[in-house]
């Protein structure tokens, strides 16, 4: 059955149209009014909706019921990733959401090549939110991931960081993933750009809690370390 993220009230017996975008969707699927979709705000589980009416550019439901379903796991895990290039940065917005991230945190660094303020920068957020919930929709999650303003490395890391797991992601990392604890509640990973931290940035987020952690002999590029990461975390700590 066809799942749609909506961000407002759902509350059984609401009538309403469907945004433009998902009514589109409704309409090349060629569903006829009678038929059934799933409907989910973020809040938590998921509402059941019937077709009422069909235009030539409208869609209009009723909720009809609501299931507490969830699908999220047990670890809160955060994804610091600085940004990257528009497909690669899409990619992992896309498959963090898929693997069970819960707050995505872009960020920017001495090597980022993608710089983003004002208009432009709300402009890609905005774009971000859509991938992230167009992500949910298909993988089945209930919620959708907090995508936060752009900040600077040094502004994201004077924030207090309570998570059980700070995880530095380099080439020269003092850790293997082998070594890491047994358990954890939440972890928070910290992901570079394309040419990824300098040796002053990996000092500072050293001393502020990270721990370096190293995959294995091969290097991966900006927009696999963080899917794989969070896939070896849900495996370990969390649902998988």
């Amino acid at each position: 059955m066809p799942r749609f993220h909506l961000p407002q009230a759902l509350n059984p017996g609401a009538e309403f149209e469907l945004p433009e975008a998902q009514a589109r969707h409704v309409q090349v699927l060629r569903m006829q009014p009678g038929e059934s979709i799933i409907l989910f705000n973020g809040a938590g589980g998921e509402h059941t909706a019937v077709i009422t009416a069909m235009g030539k550019r409208s869609v209009a439901v009723r909720v009809t019921g609501f299931d507490e379903t969830t699908r999220e796991s047990p670890l809160q895990l955060t994804l610091v990733q600085v940004v990257t290039a528009a497909d690669r940065m899409d990619y992992t917005v896309q498959k963090a959401t898929e693997l069970g991230v819960n707050v995505i945190q872009p960020i920017t660094s001495q090597y980022c090549q993608q710089r983003f303020a004002g208009e432009r920068a709300e402009k890609r957020l905005a774009h971000w939110e859509g991938v992230a919930a167009a992500a949910a929709e298909q993988c089945g999650r209930t919620t959708v991931p907090e995508i936060r303003a752009i900040v600077s490395l040094e502004q994201w890391l004077a924030q207090p960081c309570a998570a059980d797991l700070r995880l530095l992601l380099c080439p020269t990392g003092a850790m293997r993933w082998a070594d890491l604890p047994a358990t954890a509640t939440s972890a928070v990973m910290l992901v570079g750009p394309e040419g990824g931290f300098s040796a002053a940035e990996d000092e500072m987020a050293i001393a502020c809690g990270y721990t370096p952690v190293i995959l294995g002999p091969r290097l991966f590029r900006a927009e696999t370390v963080a899917p794989v990461v969070a896939g070896l975390l849900q495996a370990r700590y969390g649902d998988f």
